[in-house]
Formats: structure tokens, sequence, C-alpha cells
């Protein structure tokens, strides 16, 4: 049996899967590290050309997209400045918000506006009028209550001073006639209880059981959805819905800081 000899690889193809390449020195590399002059491979010329087309693309898109961003950037401040124009994002209020109007037979009104029924009142105040009195002007025909407060000395312009729907003491008139003062009030146990209980009701009027410990009276209420325009920081009001979108609201509330 005769063996042959293994074929011996040539040159070529021993390096056919190796491309190496010298390193060029720099001008601060010392005379004798540095290779001798040698033809450039061809191969790296259009490396060389490639890698400059691609930097001069990459800038060119860089350059397309500034616009673009800038453009996005300036939506977004503009649609935050809207949004915090007169702090209704920071008042938790919308444009509709939700309006109790509720007192005990013999007590004064409360009224109280939320985001929604289930979040906390953004504003909650208690008027001198007598619940009775104002229901009385309601069936009778529209009525308009303004609420007036004044600027806070010293304050300089009205950006300075309190948001509007924070102010603690107005003076209170209900279709042009003067009726007391009203004051802000906190939510507290017997307000939330009642708040709770109207949950599920989204518009409506009636009378429910005493909700405080010992109290023996009745209260009556008014839910309904309202219609918040805002002024400025120095002006809101509140205009409530008609189902039936017909005719003039049958309250409307006003704020006013002069």
């Amino acid at each position: 049996m005769s063996t042959r000899p293994a074929p011996e690889l040539s040159s070529s193809s021993k390096r056919h899967h190796f491309h190496w390449t010298k390193k060029i020195g720099t001008e601060d590399d010392d005379d004798d590290e540095i290779p001798p002059p040698t033809a450039a491979k061809p191969s790296a010329i259009p490396t060389l050309k490639h890698s400059a087309s691609s930097i001069t693309r990459d800038e060119s898109n860089a350059r397309k997209k500034l616009p673009a961003v800038a453009v996005a950037r300036l939506r977004s401040v503009l649609s935050s400045f809207n949004r915090n124009r007169f702090g209704s994002s920071s008042s938790g209020l919308g444009p509709r918000v939700v309006g109790t109007l509720f007192g005990s037979r013999k007590g004064h009104v409360h009224f109280a506006f939320q985001k929604d029924p289930t979040s906390p009142p953004a504003f909650l105040i208690e008027l001198a009028t007598p619940i009775s009195g104002l229901v009385k002007e309601m069936a009778s025909g529209l009525v308009r209550i303004a609420l007036e407060c004044d600027k806070k000395q010293g304050a300089g312009n009205s950006s300075s001073a309190v948001r509007l729907l924070e102010e603690q003491s107005w003076r209170a008139y209900c279709n042009g006639k003067k009726c007391g003062f009203a004051g802000r009030k906190e939510c507290g146990a017997k307000e939330w209880k009642l708040l709770n209980a109207l949950e599920p009701i989204s518009m409506g009027a009636g009378v429910m059981p005493s909700y405080g410990e010992g109290e023996r009276t009745e209260i009556m209420y008014m839910r309904a959805k309202f219609e918040r325009i805002v002024g400025s920081r120095d002006s809101e009001a509140f205009y409530m819905l008609n189902p039936d979108s017909n005719g003039a609201p049958e309250l409307s509330i006003y704020l006013l800081r002069v």
C-alpha cells in the first residue's frame, strides 16, 4: 500500500482568512520605530471614503432632526404652559367639574367642587345664606351667586397672590343682592361622609337623613356638573350644565378677586 505525502498548503491559501494591516505611526514616534513607507493597499482607500461619507450622512441627518426636536420641545413647553397658565392643574380642576350644594334644613349653604365624585374637594365654602332661602330663589328663576375677595396688599400683581380657589374669606351676592359673607372650609368627616354617600349620583336633588352623630336632621342636596371657565388668575366662573342643553344655566357661581 503506497502512501502519498500530504500536500503542502501554498502561501496564498495560508493567508486567505487573515488580512493584516500595518499600524501607521505618528510624528511623535521615534525614527527607529517608524516602519518603511509602503504603498497603501487599494482596499483601505474605499474604507476611508466610506467612513467619511457615513460621517457626512450622519451630520446631515442630525441637522435634519434638530428642527424636529426643537419643535417637539416647543410644543411640550407650550402645552405645559397652557395647563399651568391659570393654576388649573395645581387646583386639580379641569373644564368640567362636579358641583354639590348641600346643607341642613335650618343650616347654611355649602358648595363643593370636585374633579370627580371620588376626588377630594378642590373648593369647599360655606355661605351665610340659609339653604331654604336659596332653594326658594332657585324655584323662582335663575340664580347668580358672586363671591368677591380682596387682593393682598403689597402683592404687586395677581401672579404673586394666593390661588383664587385658596382664598379664605369672600363677600357673597345672590342675584345682585348682598347676602353676607362666605368662608372656605376644610373637608371634615361629616362632609366626606356626605360626599361619599352622593358618589353614585351624577345629577339630581333630594333629601338625606342626618349624617352626624347625635344629629336628628335632614340634609338637602343638589348635585350637577358644572362648566368651569377661567378668565384669569383673578376670575373664574362655574355654570351648571342642563341635561337638555337648552336655555341658560339655572345656577352660576362667579369667583372674583378685586
